[in-house]
């Protein structure tokens, strides 16, 4: 129970990872702050997190901007006092096309989101971190850190090897305020994040590659549960893990060993 009576934000919160890991940090005692833009999506988490005895909070911000995010860490320490803990979780997979078809608004996009809403969500939080150290969890993914096969995702590889140097060069900045920094790098995981994956004309400029038995080892190509990553954060973000700052670990199953 090494999370349990710390103050910890989620983005994304409202499904996929984000409901997975707010509400697995709640099981262990954690006061939880749900962080998005849907509004139904995350009252349902916080009234189930509630239901199993839990606490938690709702705050609407969008995490690309500074104003609201300023706001969002404000309501946060407001009503607990601190913040002790910070997944760094919403992003977008965006639009994935050719460089040539690729345009710069789809590019400032993703970027916005995944990068600059990363860099917001830390910032803003830091300043409560500081008052007695804490843990920070930043979401990358296999792509851009170890796969480079998925043709036409550019900006949203680009965004996630951007989060993995920023939680490296946060991780030493930080440690003398005992503040830890790590990334994860889910591969394929059930979710509704691949639902919103704009894909465009890909087979043009995609390498051809075959993985008759699946393409991830360890299952037989089923992907991994969002239950899964929210017992890596849980860990990640609590006491048992307080000599680890500055890695990024990925949890795909031996996929990107395979495909990268």
């Amino acid at each position: 129970m090494t999370v349990e009576g710390k103050v910890a934000v989620v983005t994304g919160a409202g499904s996929g990872l984000g409901e997975a890991a707010a509400k697995r940090l709640a099981a262990s005692g954690a006061k939880v702050a749900v962080l998005g833009r849907t509004p139904d999506e995350l009252e349902a988490v916080k009234r189930q997190i509630e239901r199993d005895g839990g606490e938690a909070m709702v705050v609407l911000a969008d995490i690309s901007k500074p104003d609201e995010m300023e706001q969002a860490m404000q309501a946060v320490a407001d009503k607990w006092g601190t913040i002790d803990a910070v997944f760094a979780n919403a992003g977008i997979n965006g639009v994935w096309i050719s460089i040539e078809d690729l345009t710069p608004e789809d590019w400032d996009q993703t970027l916005d989101i995944n990068l600059k809403g990363t860099f917001l969500t830390i910032k803003y939080a830091v300043p409560y971190l500081k008052r007695q150290g804490g843990s920070v969890v930043v979401t990358s993914s296999i792509n851009g850190t170890r796969v480079f096969s998925n043709t036409g995702a550019t900006a949203y590889s680009t965004s996630k090897a951007g989060q993995v140097a920023l939680a490296k060069m946060l991780a030493v900045e930080l440690a003398k305020h005992k503040i830890r920094v790590n990334v994860i790098c889910p591969g394929a995981i059930e979710s509704e994040i691949d639902d919103n994956t704009e894909r465009v004309d890909l087979d043009e400029i995609r390498e051809p590659a075959e993985y008759p038995e699946g393409n991830i080892p360890l299952t037989d190509g089923v992907p991994g549960r969002a239950e899964q990553v929210g017992d890596l954060v849980h860990f990640l973000l609590s006491d048992e893990s307080s000599h680890i700052s500055g890695s990024e670990i990925w949890i795909d199953g031996a996929q990107s060993l395979l495909i990268g």
